[in-house]
């Protein structure tokens, strides 16, 4: 079938790179090949090449394409030179890179426009991007060695690993060392609690109960694990408010700073409302705070922020921040679900969460997922080079989803929860529209954009009701007569006032409407005219 193949793509290649006109355009001949060759052929060629992803199959095949026609020229004894033909190669190879490229990258639609729909719930999961989704495909399909092993199999994984440390390194502006690998948000918040806190203690006399400052808008990742352990006696809790925009001030944290205060955990950007917070302030207030209370202050306060929400949207250098830990979460930026990455500065020991082998420099035990790795440091490096055309797509978006709203319903109705628009990407997240709309049920608002193929949320998509009422014991607000899209009733999910709405004091009347709308590299005109019609229209 080798041979078979290469007979057909050398002799359509000799016909076409005859013809004296192609003398004058190599490019064109080889692009009539590879768009002129039957399917058969395409069949006979395709086996004997390796296997791979179906977005390289065109380049692939049309590579086979030049060769063969550089060898039918040779055959043939054409008049065309070698070089004529070499610059035909780079001609087509890069027309199909470029090809390649415009089917990704900041503002172009995903398969989903085309079907009707409209994806605005950015903040609860990005879709792979495309770029991510290619890299990680060897390590699915081929190279599937166990980084841990010493032979030509285990080699590979081992280096794509490495690569990903220091792409995921880069982005974060930190030495690739200060990486550790993990499975999820939730998994790398827990390890810098847990660890974090052990690590104070070693400054504590003997029986002391450590003590740590949290804020009350922070992930259910902290604050569950954080409650969990004062229930267990084995360290107290501070959750420090919030003012209307949802900002923790430097202030209430360096009030709640004791003597046996040994971490402070506060997130780095809210993922409902879209509030950056001020954690270079929080930290060096908490940590003056500290050096206030002289001998009785255990002098090992470390810093950590959940900063999930805002990679791949602000800038985030723990270093810059000065953090001792810091959590980011793949599926937030464009890779798959089920990796994530804690920062850990240098000179931090903390325990492991897991035991066992010692992977990630015994720091966290279990073989590496690689192909998650990978797929990690990919969009890692996707948004190191895209970040500024990111976050002036995402702030268009915004705005133009916002001016729509106030068109539509009128600028009365509507109550933009956090910072205002005009913030700035300093003060909050340039993807995210949290808005209140005076008069609506946002659980009948979200069943009709449901049945209008329009994605979206009232809040986290991380905390359910059930989550809201028991970990939350504060009076909640149910609103009654929700529908699903066929008009039947969906008590399961009333809309509820969330607890960071609730914190920020957002008035009744806008609280039990919010919407929470974000969006992402992918997103386009189309899904914002569809999400803003189809919201005009419920309200």
């Amino acid at each position: 079938s080798s041979r078979l193949a290469i007979r057909q793509h050398t002799r359509l290649a000799l016909k076409l790179i005859l013809v004296p006109h192609t003398m004058f355009h190599p490019g064109l001949a080889l692009v009539g090949a590879c768009l002129g060759h039957s399917g058969s052929s395409y069949t006979a060629s395709s086996k004997v090449l390796p296997p791979s992803p179906r977005s390289r199959a065109s380049f692939i095949v049309a590579r086979s394409y030049a060769a063969a026609a550089a060898a039918a020229t040779t055959i043939a004894g054409s008049a065309i030179s070698g070089g004529a033909v070499a610059l035909a190669i780079v001609y087509v190879c890069g027309k199909l890179r470029r090809a390649r490229a415009r089917k990704s990258g900041v503002g172009v639609a995903l398969p989903h426009v085309a079907q009707g729909k409209a994806y605005l719930d950015w903040n609860a999961t990005s879709p792979i991007f495309p770029e991510v989704t290619m890299a990680m495909a060897p390590y699915i399909a081929t190279e599937f060695g166990n980084p841990s092993s010493n032979h030509c199999f285990g080699a590979p994984s081992r280096a794509a690993v490495a690569n990903a440390r220091a792409q995921v390194a880069q982005l974060l502006g930190c030495e690739a060392d200060e990486i550790i690998f993990c499975g999820c948000g939730s998994e790398a918040d827990n390890m810098a609690l847990r660890g974090g806190i052990a690590f104070g203690c070693r400054s504590l006399p003997p029986g002391t109960k450590p003590h740590v400052i949290a804020s009350v808008i922070e992930h259910p990742a902290v604050t569950a694990c954080l409650d969990a352990m004062q229930a267990a006696g084995e360290v107290d809790v501070t959750y420090v408010d919030v003012d209307h925009e949802g900002c923790v001030k430097p202030t209430a944290v360096a009030s709640a700073v004791r003597a046996t205060t040994v971490l402070v955990s506060i997130m780095h950007s809210n993922n409902e409302v879209g509030t950056i917070q001020d954690i270079k302030g929080i930290a060096a207030a908490a940590r003056a705070a500290l050096r206030a209370l002289g001998d009785a202050g255990v002098g090992d306060l470390l810093v950590h922020t959940d900063a999930a929400q805002s990679v791949g949207k602000v800038p985030v250098r723990p270093k810059a921040m000065d953090v001792d830990l810091a959590t980011i979460v793949g599926h937030k930026f464009g890779a798959p679900k089920g990796v994530a990455a804690l920062y850990m500065r240098r000179g931090i020991d903390l325990a492991p969460l897991l035991l066992g082998g010692g992977q990630e420099a015994g720091r966290r035990a279990g073989t590496e997922a690689v192909s998650q790795i990978v797929a990690l440091g990919a969009a890692a490096e996707v948004v190191s080079r895209e970040l500024p055309a990111l976050a002036a797509h995402m702030r268009r978006c915004s705005d133009e989803l916002h001016a729509g709203l106030a068109r539509g319903l009128g600028a009365d109705r509507l109550h933009v929860n956090g910072p205002p628009l005009s913030a700035g990407d300093e003060r909050r997240l340039p993807n995210t529209l949290s808005v209140g709309i005076r008069g609506a049920s946002a659980s009948a608002v979200l069943a009709d954009l449901c049945a209008a193929s329009v994605a979206a949320s009232a809040s986290a998509a991380c905390h359910s009701i059930a989550q809201a009422q028991v970990d939350l014991p504060v009076a909640a607000v149910s609103v009654s007569g929700a529908r699903d899209a066929s008009g039947a009733g969906f008590a399961a999910s009333e809309a509820q006032v969330s607890s960071v709405l609730r914190a920020m004091g957002v008035p009744l009347e806008f609280a039990r409407g919010t919407l929470r709308l974000s969006v992402g590299r992918h997103t386009v005109t189309e899904e914002i005219d569809r999400t803003v019609a189809a919201i005009i229209a419920s309200c």
